[in-house]
């Protein structure tokens, strides 16, 4: 039988394997050079791998599901660089797992949103974002200044990061703790949305 073009899309499961195949091949030569790549592998000059309050803050912001309207990546287009500032690079999130750059954005992309507001602003926005953005349909998030954190939590989070290679020591591990007294989820997120972007800033 002829080995045609023809034949290949009469026979579902030899078109499924084919185009596996490709699908395959191609994933490949676009994926595995990134992982020999300085610039996706190496972190950009001064960062530093979360501090607790902060990794107990980017766990927040994935449980309560930012991520679902605010991306975390200013492409490289002139429109985006002049509203969010420059755009993203791997080596700002090497230490992410996994990264929140996501594509949607109901609201404004977070990539850069570090130092532009004060605490307080932030704490008014979580507990109603139309005291500060009249137009906002972003939701009331009044339980996290309520909650407080329990210290001893973050530990197992810094001991399974430390087995990723995450560059803590042992005691970064064991003060961590003391970093988290007293503070509520409020402000655990608040400190990781104030570092957002800060790095390239620095590098720039």
């Amino acid at each position: 039988m002829k080995f045609s073009h023809e034949w290949i899309e009469k026979n579902p499961w030899l078109m499924i394997a084919l185009v596996t195949v490709v699908v395959s091949v191609g994933g490949a030569v676009e994926i595995v050079p990134l992982f020999f790549q300085k610039s996706t592998t190496e972190p950009v000059a001064g960062l530093k791998p979360y501090s607790p309050l902060r990794l107990v803050g980017r766990d927040i912001y994935v449980r309560e599901g930012c991520y679902a309207c605010h991306s975390q990546m200013v492409r490289p287009f002139r429109a985006e660089t002049e509203r969010y500032g420059h755009y993203s690079v791997a080596g700002e999130f090497v230490y992410d797992r996994p990264f929140q750059w996501g594509s949607k954005r109901t609201g404004p992309d977070l990539a850069r949103v570090g130092g532009r507001y004060s605490d307080e602003w932030h704490r008014t926005h979580l507990n109603n974002p139309r005291d500060v953005v009249p137009e906002s349909n972003m939701p009331n998030y009044p339980w996290l200044s309520q909650t407080k954190l329990v210290p001893q939590d973050v530990i197992p989070k810094l001991r399974a990061l430390q087995r990723l290679g995450t560059p803590y020591s042992e005691e970064d591990v064991v003060k961590a703790p003391d970093e988290l007294k007293d503070k509520t989820e409020e402000d655990a997120l608040i400190a990781y949305l104030q570092g957002l972007g800060t790095q390239i800033k620095t590098r720039n």
